[in-house]
């Protein structure tokens, strides 16, 4: 479990094709921090790190993994935020992220507004139902605030802070990004569809 709020940013190395998917490489200042078998959110995605030493991490990605998230297009050189499971002994912050991506997004627009900056994003419309105005969404494993919402988009207004220490600040028009739905808002959504109302 996660909670959306952004540890470190770091850099893929490598990514390449394996016999039996892919292995990412990532270098950050996380990785004295990191022992094999953890969990690590790489833009929003839980990952396993199956080695961590001199000052970076790899982790494997299956195929589903690669084709559902934007991880299998990682390019070398690109930022990406990262975040460590949430430990049980610590302050609670942002929202319940498991890690688990519901889907991509595009982001189709992006517009300063004073310090802030606002962004754009269409989704599929078979998530719809998981998003409400105000409630929470993962971007790229960011924690926001959906500030604004229509029937295939939302709005999010990522404040100085945010825009300054995660990778949302390189997002251009065009951008994949990933996104998890609230997990409060897929339980009630689920348990409407399979109990509804006479």
């Amino acid at each position: 479990m996660f909670t959306g709020l952004i540890e470190a940013l770091g850099t893929v190395a490598e990514i390449k094709q394996t016999g039996r998917g892919m292995r990412l490489r990532v270098e950050t200042p996380l990785a004295p921090e990191l022992t094999t078998g953890e969990s690590l959110a790489v833009n929003g995605v839980c990952l396993t790190v199956t080695v961590a030493g001199g000052g970076e991490v790899h982790a494997d990605l299956g195929p589903e993994t690669a084709r559902v998230t934007t991880l299998g297009a990682l390019r070398r050189g690109q930022k990406v935020n990262l975040e460590r499971a949430m430990r049980a002994d610590g302050r609670f912050g942002g929202h319940l992220v498991q890690g688990h991506v519901d889907g991509t997004g595009t982001v189709v627009d992006l517009r300063p507004e004073g310090d802030a900056n606002w962004i754009t994003v269409t989704f599929a419309r078979d998530l719809a139902s998981y998003f409400v105005r105000k409630g929470s969404v993962a971007v790229d494993g960011v924690s926001l605030t959906v500030a604004g919402l229509g029937a295939d988009r939302f709005d999010v207004m990522i404040v100085p802070f945010t825009w300054q220490h995660t990778n949302l600040s390189s997002l251009r028009a065009g951008d994949r990004v990933n996104i998890e739905c609230d997990i409060v808002g897929k339980y009630v959504a689920r348990a409407a569809e399979v109990y509804p109302r006479p």
